[in-house]
């Protein structure tokens, strides 16, 4: 028998991403948005005597991005994208009522035949 030392971890599509994913990409996002601080503050040194406005600028980036980049890795996890429900579930079938009981036939009064009901007479 063969043992895999590593189990194979298939992706839902409705699920939500995993704890440690979602704390690689936050990890991720905040040392991109650190690198490119650092490359602002580094521009904005070169540039002073150069391009003052273009040094400025770089200088008010690198101010900026550091609560920007908190703000965003602190953002909370996202929720799941509502899908569809495939459960379909079975309809409602109306209860069973007890039907009435069958009138019982009249009683036909003595003396007339039987099988004929009253019935007016026809008039024609």
């Amino acid at each position: 028998m063969r043992k895999h030392s590593s189990a194979e971890v298939f992706r839902i599509t409705g699920a939500r991403q995993s704890l440690a994913d979602d704390v690689r990409g936050r990890q991720r996002r905040y040392v991109i948005s650190m690198s490119v601080r650092t490359v602002s503050f580094i521009l904005a040194a070169v540039l002073w005597n150069v391009e003052r406005p273009v040094a400025i600028v770089a200088l008010v980036l690198g101010a900026l991005l550091p609560y920007i980049a908190v703000v965003i890795a602190n953002a909370g996890r996202g929720n799941a994208p509502s899908l569809p429900s495939t459960f379909v579930p079975t309809p409602v079938r109306p209860a069973l009522t007890a039907s009435p009981e069958p009138a019982a036939p009249e009683a036909e009064p003595e003396g007339a035949e039987p099988g004929r009901g009253q019935r007016a007479p026809d008039q024609s």
